[in-house]
């Protein structure tokens, strides 16, 4: 949460973060697929039930003025999206039906419709997405670029097509063709300012990034 509250004071109108399941099936925020690395914990996300997840100090690993922060729940971050902010869902690895159901009926109770965008690599999740959700956009995240990415975005009924930041700098007229059908181009991780340079060039509609505060002053700097 600290560093979401972070991305909140730059003046980020979008953060990004990912979601999975706990044991017991309660959607939790954590990128990693185990605590190993953030919290003092052992195991995969999705062998701890939420009371153990609850318990972790997942602060200290950064910085002693963090000890104690614990691993939010998605309930938790959706009550901090007011007015003016918005979240990108990546829903990370594979998901049941229910666990979707889960997820989608957390962001129905506290969320007005159009201020949570949901993304993934896992076709299959997306796939369920759309049987669940026939109406609402959804972002296609790609390791690489694929032979026909508006293909693959029409066949998912996907919006936006999120590739990595070097893959899509080799591939610079992508940008122009998913615009031209109408698809949007959301491309991760890029933290430092040439990249953001070469990406605004060409036209993107987000940049992911580690660092939403500096790219935020950034972008104002240009508009000066």
């Amino acid at each position: 949460m600290p560093a979401f509250d972070a991305a909140w004071a730059a003046g980020a109108a979008w953060i990004e973060a990912d979601v999975q399941p706990t044991a017991d099936g309660v959607p939790v925020m954590l990128h990693d697929d185990d605590v190993d690395r953030t919290t003092n914990g052992r195991g995969p996300v999705r062998s701890i039930g939420r009371d153990a997840l609850e318990q972790l100090d997942a602060g200290a690993w950064f910085g002693p003025q963090f000890a104690g922060t614990r691993v939010p729940l998605l309930d938790q971050l959706l009550g901090t999206i007011t007015a003016g902010r918005s979240l990108l869902l990546e829903i990370k690895g594979p998901h049941t039906r229910r666990q979707l159901e889960t997820v989608i009926e957390a962001i129905a109770a506290r969320r007005p419709a159009g201020t949570v965008f949901l993304e993934s690599f896992e076709v299959p999740a997306l796939e369920l997405v759309r049987q669940l959700l026939p109406t609402e956009p959804v972002g296609l995240l790609v390791e690489r670029i694929g032979d026909d990415p508006v293909a693959d975005c029409r066949r998912l009924g996907a919006t936006a097509y999120n590739p990595h930041v070097l893959d899509l700098l080799d591939h610079p007229d992508l940008v122009a063709e998913l615009h031209e059908s109408g698809i949007a181009v959301m491309v991760w991780t890029a933290d430092h300012p040439e990249l953001w340079a070469a990406l605004t060039e060409l036209g993107v509609d987000a940049i992911i990034t580690n660092d939403p505060g500096a790219l935020v002053t950034w972008q104002a700097a240009r508009q000066v």
